[in-house]
């Protein structure tokens, strides 16, 4: 790592910023030489690092002088204006939204899938991440596509209250809260009350579109991550919001272009290292959302095939949203792409 490195972390005070931050420390990235950046209403705000503490600065384009790495944490709008002011200051950067992952002059990378792009030349010095839905679904696929290739996949994304930052689990805890008193709560993060229901829409829709955002998203970043590959699986499903507060779990439908067991490919999953299998039915051992908090790893189980259709495999899979499908994508690729020479 480059010793004389400082990060600028934007958005600090989020889910997936205080994520970012406990990455960092778990590298044993130095106190001194990181910059916790967030909105006018967090400055000032003390925020933990191991023994140290960090002052929250306003994010602004003059808060970019000196940084080296730039990691955004922030909603689309506000990485649009404020990576392009990092990038002038010479920065290295790389966002988290959704406000980059459609331009073919923004690298769209996975580590571990495709980091071998944070070391190609490209235009600019702006790099994104796919969403956790997106980063989950690279993840599962692609040992199922290399030992059997992958024609379609169907999935119904239960994403949890994060996915919406503080301000969705704020409005889940309050809603849970109102409803357990007889009250009927007020929605604002989500279109519909989230407590004790599911809304099926996640994020707004498209215009003159059936599909939301988050869905359109996850077929438009599955074909850019694996075009260069040589084989691009047809992407396409529902976003459900569910009320749990972390986590997403995913069920799929995976159209195998040769037809596999359940055994093989059980087998080709474990072969990855992203990826924990945990499928015992019998003994009630499969994903769930509560056991990915903190673990980098994807969890996949419940596999399923029919006999009548053998091209055909079920599964289930969770994966920990703000840290394994945000956080640690952005930390991962932001020190391998600071490596670069300037």
């Amino acid at each position: 790592m480059n010793e004389n490195l400082r990060i600028a972390v934007v958005g600090a005070t989020g889910v997936v910023g205080s994520e970012v931050l406990s990455a960092l420390f778990d590298r044993d990235f130095p106190a001194e030489r990181l910059t916790v950046l967030a909105s006018e209403r967090s400055e000032g705000e003390e925020l933990e690092y191991g023994e140290e503490s960090l002052g929250v600065e306003k994010a602004t384009p003059e808060a970019f002088r000196g940084i080296g790495l730039a990691l955004l944490a922030t909603p689309a709008d506000v990485s649009r204006t404020l990576a392009q002011a990092a990038q002038a200051a010479g920065a290295w950067v790389v966002d988290v939204s959704s406000a980059f992952r459609a331009d073919g002059n923004v690298p769209l990378v996975l580590p571990g899938f495709n980091s071998e792009l944070l070391g190609a030349s490209f235009k600019g010095r702006i790099v994104a991440v796919p969403s956790a839905v997106t980063s989950a679904l690279a993840t599962l696929l692609e040992p199922l596509r290399q030992s059997f290739g992958v024609a379609q996949v169907q999935v119904t994304a239960l994403m949890g209250a994060s996915s919406a930052g503080q301000r969705g689990l704020r409005e889940l805890e309050q809603q849970t809260a109102a409803l357990l008193s007889g009250r009927e709560p007020e929605s604002h993060a989500f279109p519909q009350r989230v407590g004790f229901n599911l809304v099926p829409q996640v994020g707004p829709f498209l215009a003159n579109s059936p599909w939301t955002e988050e869905e359109a998203g996850w077929t438009l970043e599955a074909a850019r991550l694996f075009a260069p590959k040589g084989e691009v699986p047809v992407v396409a499903g529902t976003a459900v919001q569910v009320p749990s507060f972390y986590g997403h779990g995913l069920s799929l439908h995976v159209r195998l272009r040769k037809p596999a067991s359940v055994d093989q490919a059980r087998a080709a999953l474990k072969g990855s290292p992203a990826i924990k299998v945990l499928d015992s039915p019998g003994e009630k051992v499969y994903p769930m959302t509560s056991l990915v908090t903190a673990d980098p790893t994807v969890h996949v189980g419940r596999l399923r095939s029919f006999p009548q259709a053998p091209e055909w495999l079920t599964l289930f899979a969770a994966v920990d949203n703000a840290g394994r499908g945000a956080a640690l994508n952005l930390v991962e690729a932001g020190l391998r792409l600071a490596e670069r020479p300037a």
